[in-house]
């Protein structure tokens, strides 16, 4: 079983890499277009050239945690919707979109 080990941990990294070219929308592939990088991952795949090339140079890559609700620790946190103020921003546009005529409308046929 032990034999078996390397060729199957160059298969998985194959297909993790073909998954996630396959995956990664064409404004984030740097360097060639997204068809070449499917081919350089499939035909060097099993040498693994061609999933190290696209792990390395191929995808913008984000730092972890780049989202808005980031902690002391440096790790991003869920936020209640009431504690978020990208939220609760949204909201108030959303009040201000709205027409004023509506609003009295929908007042005076509850009463």
């Amino acid at each position: 079983m032990l034999r078996y080990l390397p060729f199957l941990l160059v298969l998985a990294v194959w297909i993790y890499a073909f998954i996630d070219v396959l995956n990664t929308p064409e404004k984030d592939v740097k360097h060639l277009p997204k068809v070449v990088w499917v081919i350089i991952v499939l035909l060097f795949g099993e040498v693994l050239l061609g999933p190290i090339a696209w792990f390395v140079t191929g995808k913008v890559r984000q730092a972890p945690g780049a989202g808005s609700a980031r902690g002391r620790t440096g790790r991003t946190r869920w936020v209640a919707p009431d504690d978020n103020p990208e939220f609760l921003k949204s909201l108030k546009d959303e009040t201000r979109d709205e027409d004023p005529d509506e609003k009295k409308r929908d007042k005076g046929s509850d009463g």
